[in-house]
């Protein structure tokens, strides 16, 4: 089975930067999408940002300028670059992928989940 492990949150204060990583591995033919979503409390659950197979990305306008997503193909890992952070993108953020197992069949699998907390 594919799994996603996420690395990389913690307590930032405001202005500070975070890279967030998210490593695919199990029995994996292929991976298309990836990207992360963002969940605070009280609030629904935001798509922050994603990216294709190809490397084209959409990032959500509330972190667009201040977040990039990049991926490693070869390594099945996507990152997400956090900059100029503020204390409204305390969440928990959650990787996500797109992907073929080793027998084609395809599923959308979730990392587990990293705090994110921005405070000073």
């Amino acid at each position: 089975q594919v799994q996603l492990v996420e690395s990389g949150g913690g307590l930032v204060q405001p202005g500070g930067s975070l890279r967030l990583s998210c490593a695919a591995s199990g029995s994996i033919f292929s991976i298309n999408n990836m990207g992360w979503y963002r969940q605070a409390p009280g609030k629904q659950r935001e798509l922050v940002a994603r990216i294709t197979n190809s490397g084209s990305t959409n990032i959500a306008d509330s972190v667009k300028g201040r977040f990039t997503i990049s991926r490693d193909n070869a390594m099945n890992t996507v990152y997400l670059q956090m900059s100029s952070l503020n204390p409204e993108d305390t969440a928990v953020y959650y990787c996500y992928a797109q992907a073929l197992s080793s027998t084609y069949v395809p599923g959308l699998v979730w990392g587990q989940g990293t705090q994110v907390t921005v405070s000073s």
